[in-house]
């Protein structure tokens, strides 16, 4: 073959072809993008699978059974980590700016636009909970005690308690925006104050403080709503947000003796994120102040045609990723339990070998979680396929 007529060398090739379907990305995005949105959004999924993929550990009893664990109960120094990692009150306020942005831009329905919202983000639970059925029975079947079963089941579905609280707040979007822009935010931040003032209190009612779970992730979804309606457009509000939330954080950590990890320590006696506290609602503040200072800048690099393909395709499988990159560990998990207790994964993650054994399988994980969603995705469009009416 002659050289005028030789392929091309593969790098290159595909880097022409990476190129070329950026630039067509690019190119069919509307104008009226909100990109600096889809960077947060994109930026709040990573992190939160790259927080859980860190502090989800296991170990083994004496008896054999495998517990859950955490790096943040051996290594507590470890806590200003989660501040960078638990990204969930960005999630929430760049969900809450584009529900109320959608209803109120497209004019529809409410009640068709809160159907059709529901069926985007509940349909892609279905395979998730169908498989675990499978796999239950399937380890059930295989001898795994209960306990085993359940330190794997807990982390695994541990994902659809934040849809399940992201179905309600996107229902209570036409209310919001029915009400003045920051009523629900502060009273519902009151609410969280309350409820922790009673929680600790000698006899107080412990499930009480679970309605901080809805309350507490209002406030984030309610500045998203108000910033849609044309507040928070100011650097001095973004500088409020970021400073008050900020410094009331510090005072609750120090003054309140708050854990100051903002994820969950297994064995601890308080946790700030289940329910959520105060000082989770005053650290979101302080995220959503970054969050805004930070909107110029991101939409100015979305504009790249190269960063905004990526963005793009991690917004098209956001929730699909969040739902099973906890399964794609498990599976991991499952997969060497056989071999005892394998540094990094079935090892007490109790030094900064555990943590560097952990990074070391990530590039396994993100595979195992691109794998999950490929197949998740294939199957649920096969299964609408069928059940859907044909034309």
């Amino acid at each position: 073959m002659s050289a005028e007529t030789a392929a091309p060398p593969p790098i290159p090739r595909i880097r022409a072809r990476l190129r070329a379907y950026a630039a067509g990305v690019d190119a069919a995005t509307p104008a009226g993008r909100d990109r600096a949105a889809d960077v947060l959004r994109a930026g709040a999924i990573g992190g939160v699978v790259l927080g859980h993929w860190l502090v989800t550990a296991w170990d083994f009893t004496a008896e054999g059974h495998l517990v859950m664990s955490s790096p943040l109960a051996y290594l507590p120094d470890l806590a200003p980590v989660s501040w960078v990692l638990q990204t969930l009150a960005v999630f929430f306020f760049v969900g809450g700016h584009v529900s109320a942005r959608s209803l109120l831009t497209l004019h529809a329905d409410t009640r068709a636009w809160l159907g059709g919202r529901m069926v985007r983000l509940l349909r892609p639970a279905v395979p998730l909970l169908l498989f675990w059925a499978v796999l239950a029975t399937a380890l059930t079947a295989a001898d795994m005690p209960w306990r085993s079963l359940r330190s794997l089941m807990l982390p695994a579905l541990g994902p659809l308690w934040f849809l399940a609280v992201f179905a309600a707040l996107t229902a209570l979007t036409p209310l919001l925006l029915r009400l003045p822009p920051f009523a629900v935010p502060a009273a519902m931040a009151g609410v969280v104050l309350a409820v922790d003032l009673v929680r600790p209190s000698p006899g107080g009612p412990t499930s009480l403080g679970w309605v901080n779970v809805l309350a507490a992730w209002l406030v984030p979804y309610g500045l998203g709503v108000a910033f849609a309606r044309g507040r928070l457009r100011g650097r001095a509000a973004a500088w409020g947000l970021l400073l008050g939330g900020a410094a009331g954080m510090a005072v609750l950590l120090v003054g309140f003796g708050y854990p100051a990890s903002m994820v969950g320590v297994t064995g601890a006696r308080v946790s700030n994120l289940s329910p959520p506290t105060l000082a989770a609602v005053c650290f979101g503040a302080a995220q959503v102040g970054v969050a805004l200072l930070a909107r110029e800048r991101l939409a100015r690099l979305a504009r790249g045609p190269g960063l905004w393909a990526v963005v793009v395709v991690i917004n098209l499988s956001a929730m699909a990723l969040f739902l099973w990159h906890q399964t794609a560990l498990v599976l991991v998990a499952l997969a060497a339990m056989p071999f005892g207790a394998v540094p990094g994964l079935l090892a007490p993650p109790a030094d900064a070998g555990w943590i560097a054994g952990r990074v070391g399988w990530m590039l396994l994980l993100a595979v195992a979680a691109l794998v999950a969603v490929v197949v998740a995705s294939v199957a649920r469009l096969k299964f609408h396929d069928r059940v859907s009416p044909s034309s």
